[in-house]
C-alpha cells in the first residue's frame, strides 16, 4: 500500500489516507472512491473549503438542480399559456373545486310514476266469532264436528264453542238443504275444502281440539 497523501484525508477525523486505502485507519469510517468524478470533485471541495461532507452531497445537489429546473419550466408554460389565451389562471384549492361543483351541480330529475292498476283486496276474513256460511252452490268437502236435529238451536252455541277453541272456519249447515245430507239436522261443520284429501288432513286437527268422532263428509246443493 502506497504512503498516506495529504490531500486525501478522512471526511470524519482528517487523518490523511492512501490512494487505495478502503477504510480510515484512525476512527474506522468508509473512505471515499479515489477515482472517478466524485473523488475529484471530493478532492476540489477539500482544497476550498477545508472540510467535506460526504459522497452524499453530490446526489443531493443534483436532485435540487432538477427540481429546480423542472419547476422553472412550470412556470414558462404557465405564462406562455396564460398569454396565449389572454385569460388569468388562478389557482384554486381542492376544496373551493369541491363546493362550487356541489353549487352548480344540477338537481337530480325523478322518473315520472305511473299509476298502477292493482286487483281489489281479497275480502277479510270474518270475525273469531262468527260462525263461517257455506258459499251457495258451493260443491266441496268438508269436516262433521257433530249433527244434533233441526230443533236443537244447541249446535249454534256448540259452533261457537269450537272458535274459542281454536279451530277455523266453523258454521253450521242445515241438512235440509244439500242433497248430500239427511234433512232433519243442524251440522256443525269445519272448513271448506276441494277434495277429500284435503278434509282428510284437516281431520287431525279436529281430533286434536276435542273432536273425537269428527268426520270428512261431502257436500252437494
Amino acid at each position: 500500500m502506497s504512503a498516506p497523501d495529504p490531500a486525501r484525508e478522512c471526511p470524519r477525523c482528517g487523518t490523511p489516507y492512501a490512494e487505495a486505502q478502503e477504510y480510515c485507519l484512525e476512527c474506522g469510517t468508509r473512505l471515499p472512491a479515489s477515482g472517478g468524478l466524485i473523488a475529484v470533485l471530493g478532492s476540489a471541495w477539500r482544497r476550498r473549503l477545508g472540510w467535506y461532507p460526504g459522497d452524499w452531497i453530490w446526489p443531493a445537489l443534483l436532485a435540487l438542480a432538477i427540481a429546480a429546473a423542472a419547476g422553472t419550466a412550470s412556470a414558462i408554460w404557465l405564462a406562455d399559456r396564460s398569454s396565449a389565451s389572454g385569460e388569468t389562471l388562478v389557482a384554486t384549492s381542492p376544496r373551493a373545486s369541491s363546493v362550487q361543483e356541489t353549487e352548480t351541480a344540477p338537481e337530480p330529475t325523478t322518473a315520472p310514476t305511473t299509476a298502477t292498476t292493482n286487483a281489489p283486496p281479497p275480502p277479510p276474513p270474518p270475525p273469531p266469532n262468527q260462525l263461517t256460511k257455506w258459499p251457495a252452490s258451493r260443491n266441496g268437502w268438508t269436516v262433521v264436528l257433530d249433527s244434533l236435529p233441526s230443533a236443537n238451536l244447541v249446535a249454534f252455541a256448540e259452533a261457537r264453542q269450537a272458535l274459542r277453541k281454536g279451530m277455523k272456519k266453523v258454521g253450521v249447515l242445515d241438512s235440509s238443504r244439500f242433497s248430500s245430507l239427511h234433512p232433519g239436522y243442524l251440522v256443525v261443520f269445519a272448513g271448506i275444502y276441494d277434495s277429500e284429501a284435503e278434509a282428510q288432513s284437516a281431520l287431525l286437527n279436529a281430533h286434536e281440539h276435542g273432536y273425537g268422532g269428527a268426520y270428512p263428509r261431502r257436500i252437494t246443493p
